[in-house]
């Protein structure tokens, strides 16, 4: 079996699956595990430059979108020449990946057509599923069973703990700062089981560009800063910015330094195994005393930065 990937997460799933050996194309954003950059890349993105400020990737991007319906390019003939008989792509959002139906239509011209997983979650358990999906389609339904257990089990324990907590901080789990976006999908699931509460954030729907009026309103006690497709040292910069919004050092979070950045490109933003990884990293924000052991911030290899 030979396997392309379009995207990162589809690409974690391969790897926890035991796939790697069948990856023959992965994505221009697939990082990880290393082993991925030994593949080919099939996609390309034209806004790669890192001094584009987020208001300008945003106007780009809204741009792309309006004009070419996609920001993705494919290249079609290492496409073909890589023979694949899977494809993992995605419904869920043409800005995180190659839209479906660019990747439906190409793969009908391909001489032995592939059959395409679309990996569309919503929530903790459509990631779970999608785990399952790729399996199936694979042919290792049992691999899956094991690292569901095993992930479930993983996010049972922090859903237990915290539910004992008397306190929940209000919280804001931010995907994007210029224009303001909430989290959508599994991020306020993940705020939630982790002992928090996002009421701005949307529970299992895409996420929208919001008023900085919202976050004023609500008072966050904590503000989390999973900006999508940054890591921690891009995310920095927009925190920089943010603490420029009209009444920003009136927040709670503000006054009291509990403000974080993350990598969402490696955790938050990216829907496979290491999702469990992002609950954790919450867990350990917003609870660091009953949770010591997810509190990764000032370590060597620190998920979360305190910058507040």
């Amino acid at each position: 079996m030979r396997i392309v990937s379009l995207l990162p997460a589809a690409t974690e799933i391969a790897a926890v699956l035991g796939l790697m050996d069948h990856v023959v194309g992965v994505s221009h954003e697939c990082d990880f595990p290393s082993e991925v950059n030994e593949r080919r890349r099939v996609t390309r993105c034209p806004v790669q430059n890192k001094s584009l400020t987020s208001c300008e990737i945003d106007e780009w991007v809204r741009r792309a979108l309006h004009e070419n319906g996609t920001i993705y390019t494919i290249d079609e003939p290492l496409l073909r020449e890589l023979r694949p008989d899977v494809i993992l792509t995605q419904k869920l959002c043409d800005v995180c990946a190659v839209g479906y139906g660019t990747v439906a239509r190409l793969a009908e011209t391909l001489p032995n057509p592939p059959q395409l997983v679309n990996l569309e979650p919503s929530s903790l358990s459509d990631i779970f599923d999608d785990i399952l999906r790729v399996a199936e389609v694979c042919g290792v339904p049992k691999r899956a069973d094991e690292v569901i257990i095993r992930l479930s089990e993983r996010v049972e324990a922090v859903r237990r703990r915290a539910a004992r907590l008397k306190n929940r901080p209000r919280s804001f789990l931010m995907e994007w700062v210029d224009p303001p976006f909430c989290s959508g999908h599994w991020g306020p699931e993940l705020i939630e089981i982790a002992g928090g509460y996002d009421s701005i954030g949307r529970t299992h729907q895409p996420s929208v560009q919001i008023e900085w009026q919202q976050v004023l309103d609500v008072r966050p006690e904590v503000i989390v800063l999973a900006l999508c497709g940054y890591d921690i040292n891009r995310a920095r910069r927009d925190y920089e910015l943010l603490r420029q919004f009209p009444d920003f050092d009136s927040l709670p979070a503000a006054r009291r330094g509990e403000i974080y950045l993350v990598d969402a490109s490696a955790y938050f933003a990216r829907p496979g195994p290491r999702i469990v990884d992002s609950l954790e990293i919450l867990a350990g924000i917003l609870h660091p005393k009953e949770f010591p052991e997810f509190v990764t911030r000032g370590t060597k290899h620190a998920c979360a930065v305190r910058v507040g």
